[in-house]
């Protein structure tokens, strides 16, 4: 039998497991709750455990594997294997997770950040086609993503390359305070709250009619806007039409910079489809280069809740310089 992946996508309410061919076939899917109590310490020994299980009930053993790969939030230092400062995994601390998890399985483990590995996961086995120039762009409660030049994920000097939602980009319109502590960011306007923010301001602001305004506030969601502009509202449509071209303008100065063919739109917001991506492709032609003009694709993400996995499982193509 040919060695295989294990990857993992380790978020702070579900961690999810897969067993890949190197061929990027899916042999196997399965999940386990992200225990976070006790500061976080079940996580690492939880994860070695089902791996273990994993093994011992097929008959496999170390040998029988290239590598694990995982994708992680917090601060990752790939070179260490650790994590610090995941928050929602109650990580305040260094976890050295490459140590545990090679001295409990055998088998060689490689760790980067959860949305680089999702990054991986478009460009390996869906959106991003395999083509080896792809920028990916997470819409979420953040907004993240991950860059892949040349088939290989771009880090930085200090592994924070793809923070694509922290590019400013209207610092003498909307001013929001990011999370981050910066002003207009991405992020404040083009996530799932930073929509449901601007939405809220400009009904305030514009007292236009809207089926918006027949929504409660405290539960309008941004899926609540791209419905309305689908159905043909004309505020919804404004707003949305605002949205994306803060989006077209940071992908389109990435663009400018990176040449990808492929800008690929993932995260819980692109499940609102090609309204989406149909609006950032048409408004992103006026920030490209002209040679560039109709020649860079937005493309819908396609792999959903499985990106990670799949991405993790192709890190370890990655660090083996396999591909």
């Amino acid at each position: 039998m040919d060695k295989q992946l294990i990857g993992i996508d380790l978020g702070g309410t579900t961690t999810k497991f897969a067993v890949v061919t190197t061929n990027g076939e899916v042999k196997e899917q399965w999940s386990i709750k992200t225990d976070v109590s006790e500061q976080g310490s079940k996580i690492v020994p939880n994860i070695i455990d089902s791996i273990n299980d994993y093994l011992t009930s097929n008959n496999l053993e170390a040998a029988d594997f290239l590598g694990i790969g995982m994708g992680s939030p917090g601060t990752v230092n790939r070179e260490a294997g650790t994590v610090v400062g995941a928050y929602n995994l109650n990580w305040t601390e260094v976890q050295p997770i490459r140590e545990q998890v090679e001295s409990a399985t055998g088998i060689d483990f490689y760790l980067d950040n959860d949305a680089n590995v999702a990054a991986l996961g478009e460009q390996w086995l869906g959106a991003g086609g395999g083509e080896p120039n792809v920028i990916f762009v997470t819409l979420g409660t953040g907004v993240g993503g991950g860059i892949i030049e040349n088939g290989r994920l771009v880090h930085g000097a200090m592994d924070a390359a793809g923070e694509i939602g922290h590019i400013t980009v209207d610092p003498l319109g909307f001013r929001y305070e990011c999370t981050c502590g910066k002003i207009s960011c991405l992020e404040t306007v083009a996530s799932a709250t930073g929509i449901v923010r601007v939405t809220r301001e400009k009904l305030a602001e514009d007292h236009v009619a809207s089926q918006l305004d027949t929504i409660d506030q405290a539960e309008l969601e941004a899926k609540d806007v791209f419905d309305a502009a689908k159905a043909g509202d004309e505020f919804a449509l404004e707003v949305v039409n605002l949205i994306t071209e803060y989006l077209a303008l940071a992908v389109g100065n990435l663009a400018c910079a990176l040449n990808p063919s492929t800008i690929v739109i993932g995260g819980g917001v692109s499940q609102a489809g090609r309204i989406v991506t149909d609006h950032i492709e048409q408004s992103m032609q006026k920030y490209l280069f002209p040679t560039l003009r109709d020649k860079t694709a937005v493309r819908l993400a396609e792999l959903g809740s499985s990106a990670g996995v799949i991405g993790a499982s192709s890190l370890v193509l990655q660090e083996k310089e396999l591909v």
